[in-house]
């Protein structure tokens, strides 16, 4: 079985990108399996009242986008099999470390849109995986 991460932002967009990526890799539906990943970013900010507020706190009550339930159907739409994770982290750190704890094949992702410039470069997610990941990185 060929194992995927397929990382999963708030884009429903980029979403159908990264699926249909994956739905085109040869044998999709017969030896591909899917790991979509959701990354809830680390972050702390100063709250109205001036308290501190970490993203840890929230992270047990976040719910995931729309876009998830979206890469749900269409994976099964192909009858691809898949799971679930919702992470919390660094998203570059996070997807590169759920890569090796599935022993993941190749990932999966769609940068985020760019100006006609910037389609040469691209975000800092994308790029810090491209740099760092020990398996193919499919960029859709």
């Amino acid at each position: 079985m060929y194992r995927v991460l397929l990382s999963i932002d708030g884009s429903e967009d980029r979403t159908r990108q990264a699926v249909s990526a994956v739905t085109n890799l040869p044998k999709a539906s017969t030896e591909i399996s899917v790991t979509i990943l959701n990354v809830f970013e680390e972050f702390e900010a100063v709250d109205d009242s001036g308290g501190n507020v970490k993203s840890s706190d929230l992270f047990e009550d976040y719910e995931p986008p729309t876009s998830v339930e979206l890469a749900q159907d269409l994976l099964g739409r192909s009858d691809i099999e898949w799971t679930f994770r919702k992470e919390h982290g660094d998203p570059a750190e996070t997807i590169l470390t759920v890569a090796e704890d599935i022993d993941a094949d190749a990932i999966v992702m769609a940068p985020g849109s760019r100006s006609p410039v910037g389609k040469v470069l691209f975000g800092s997610v994308t790029q810090g995986v491209l740099l760092d990941a020990d398996q193919p990185v499919i960029v859709a």
